[in-house]
């Protein structure tokens, strides 16, 4: 009998999992739709084709080492042995490739949120190339000092310290954010973007259309992304936890949304579309860290603060003339650190707010410090920004050869 519970117990939280994944991996889309609607037509393709080849670049260098450095031990175990479809992993009740695919999906995640920091001016392979450093090796080390509980550089382990990222707001948004502030800096800001004066100049994206769509894409796919993180549906009380995550994910998105389009209006006397998308998706980012302890009146005002933080956030890197055209970095670096602060807010028992801090000074620290070294290497080597010309002609066709909207072209 007991032996049947747990074969059933095995095969719902495996299919709960794979699903959640699959929501995940929907996140993709969301990226590529968002981010092809905040550039110009003329950027067009050589974003998505951007997002489509670093979500299949990330899943092969993930394969290949990233999974075992992040949790294969000491020994760094070959992660094609540690992933097998058959047997069961002790003390997990669902099957250990189903945790392998989980975990890729989120890997191609952070790699997304580079993409539209750097967009409109970065070579494509270039990028590319540092895809693979970045899904190979310097996610999985961040990821095997925080979710992989191994010691930070053999010195102090974070959840001893008082640590804890549910679904991480620090170890997935801040480390992607904190990849892109360094390639952004190395980049340097758009032709035309910010005046001598220092005024900044509005540069609108092409299709607001499919930017709404790419934000509802993403909402959709943060459920599977936080639900998922309760890595079990089986049982009373972990379907009970679901339902609660599920809860606050949405109640979390909508805050974000209502204040940053509330505090857009007070600044701008105007809606502005841009800010409300950015907001919610502020909101998913915030409750991220904790979407199963707060209340959802909690959640809403978590993810409030989050949508007031990404409008600051977005107009104070303009005035310092750090140029993100999709505000990626507001997003997942700035509200990403704000919602590994709330943790302790409704969580104390197991975080600190030393503890997130240091945490977080972690992942930056090596994240920002790492990709500083390979953006630095690849510009001396082959270059990572566009020519000027080819900046102004638009990459679709310097980087692609084609047009993603050819029929509109004035001859």
């Amino acid at each position: 009998m007991e032996n049947s519970i747990f074969q059933l117990q095995y095969a719902l939280d495996t299919f709960y999992f794979l699903v959640c994944g699959a929501l995940v991996m929907w996140m993709a889309a969301g990226f590529a739709m968002l981010e092809s609607g905040l550039v110009r037509a003329k950027n067009t393709t050589e974003i998505l084709t951007k997002n489509v080849a670093l979500y299949a670049v990330a899943c092969t260098m993930y394969l290949i080492c990233g999974y075992s450095i992040m949790y294969g031990g000491d020994d760094f175990t070959l992660a094609l042995s540690g992933i097998s479809g058959n047997g069961v992993d002790a003390g997990k009740a669902y099957a250990p490739s189903a945790d392998f695919f989980f975990q890729v999906v989120f890997v191609a995640t952070a790699m997304s949120i580079v993409s539209g920091a750097v967009a409109e001016r970065m070579k494509l392979w270039a990028f590319l190339a540092f895809a693979v450093v970045m899904c190979g090796l310097i996610y999985p080390m961040e990821g095997r000092w925080t979710w992989g509980t191994q010691p930070v550089f053999g010195m102090y382990t974070l959840g001893k310290l008082g640590w804890s990222d549910f679904a991480g707001s620090g170890i997935v948004h801040l480390a992607g954010a904190s990849a892109a502030l360094s390639g952004v800096l190395f980049l340097g800001a758009r032709k035309g973007k910010y005046g001598p004066n220092g005024q900044v100049n509005a540069i609108p994206g092409a299709n607001l259309p499919l930017a709404t769509l790419g934000t509802f894409i993403l909402w959709m796919g943060w459920f599977g992304f936080n639900g998922g993180s309760v890595l079990a549906t089986a049982s009373v009380e972990s379907a009970n936890s679901v339902a609660v995550v599920f809860m606050n994910t949405n109640a979390a998105a909508a805050g974000g949304l209502i204040a940053a389009l509330l505090l857009a209006r007070f600044i701008f006397g105007k809606a502005d579309l841009t800010m409300a998308l950015n907001g919610a998706l502020a909101g998913l980012v915030a409750i991220t860290a904790e979407p199963s302890t707060p209340t959802p009146l909690q959640a809403t005002l978590f993810g409030g603060l989050g949508g007031l933080l990404v409008v600051f956030s977005i107009i104070g890197l303009d005035k310092l003339k750090i140029d993100d055209p999709v505000g990626a970095i507001s997003v997942h670096g700035a509200v990403g650190l704000l919602g590994l602060l709330l943790v302790p807010v409704t969580n104390p028992g197991n975080s600190s707010f030393s503890g997130q801090l240091i945490g977080a000074l972690t992942i930056f620290v090596w994240v920002f410090g790492v990709s500083s070294v390979f953006w630095f290497l690849l510009k001396k080597t082959f270059g990572i920004r566009v020519s000027e010309e080819e900046e102004f002609d638009g990459v679709d066709l310097t980087e692609c050869g084609m047009e993603a909207y050819p029929e509109f072209t004035s001859k």
